[in-house]
């Protein structure tokens, strides 16, 4: 696969609704660069989409900047983003026997989500394995425990060549996960590892970023179209 492109071989149809296609042009509307990158958008949407429809988790990894941005992500997953997440009717009704007291408060406070895990958000366990054994490696340990076959793992690297990503992504393939890249510049070591990339057409860092906000922000509007139009 070429760096920063989808997957050829076997690469199925992505298959969006008219809202979700009205969604993805309203973002090279107000992006216009990002449309050297839709198919990778693409791409990156239907990984995610077969991995929450297929029960599995996002784990995401990233320093600096790209490490508030994986905590981002999972606010936008984990929550309602744009619309109204109401737990299903079952859920509701188990609460409410659960406790008579605040179940009811919960079914209706309460919101559905699409697990997902910011690999940085845990100093504990993160500081002593950077402590024991070795700080490049906190993200591939995590994604170690964390990680099983049907989940995915978001890298995000301006440069693509964040060692403790990089690492990261060594694990994941090895336990059958399938890796997405959020990069710039030429996609370094992440946009040849990943099994799709989307390489944002700018050089220096915070120009990168810049434009890393509005891709993952329509990939969660995308997938919220997707579990929650209802």
């Amino acid at each position: 696969m070429a760096a920063g492109d989808p997957r050829e071989d076997g690469e199925k149809e992505i298959m969006l609704n008219d809202r979700q296609q009205q969604l993805l042009e309203e973002l090279i509307k107000r992006y216009p660069c990002l449309e050297a990158v839709r198919d990778s958008i693409l791409a990156a949407y239907g990984i995610l989409e077969e991995c929450f429809s297929g029960g599995g988790k996002l784990l995401i990894a990233g320093n600096g900047g790209s490490c508030a941005d994986a905590e981002h992500i999972v606010g936008e997953l984990m929550k309602g983003f744009v619309k109204s997440r109401k737990l299903d009717a079952e859920l509701k009704e188990r609460l409410k026997a659960e406790d008579a007291d605040h179940g009811a408060v919960l079914a209706e406070a309460l919101q559905a989500g699409l697990p997902a895990i910011a690999l940085n958000g845990h100093p504990g366990l993160s500081t002593a394995f950077a402590n024991d054994v070795d700080a490049d490696m906190v993200f591939a340990q995590q994604v170690c425990g964390y990680g099983a076959a049907g989940d995915v793992f978001l890298g995000i690297s301006t440069s693509g060549n964040a060692k403790n990503v990089d690492y990261a992504v060594t694990v994941a393939k090895a336990k059958k996960m399938t890796v997405i890249g959020l990069a710039g510049k030429d996609g370094g070591r992440l946009g040849k590892r990943a099994d799709v990339a989307v390489i944002v057409p700018e050089n220096e860092t915070f120009k990168i970023q810049e434009l890393h906000l509005p891709v993952y922000h329509v990939l969660c509007l995308l997938l919220e179209e997707r579990f929650f139009s209802s």
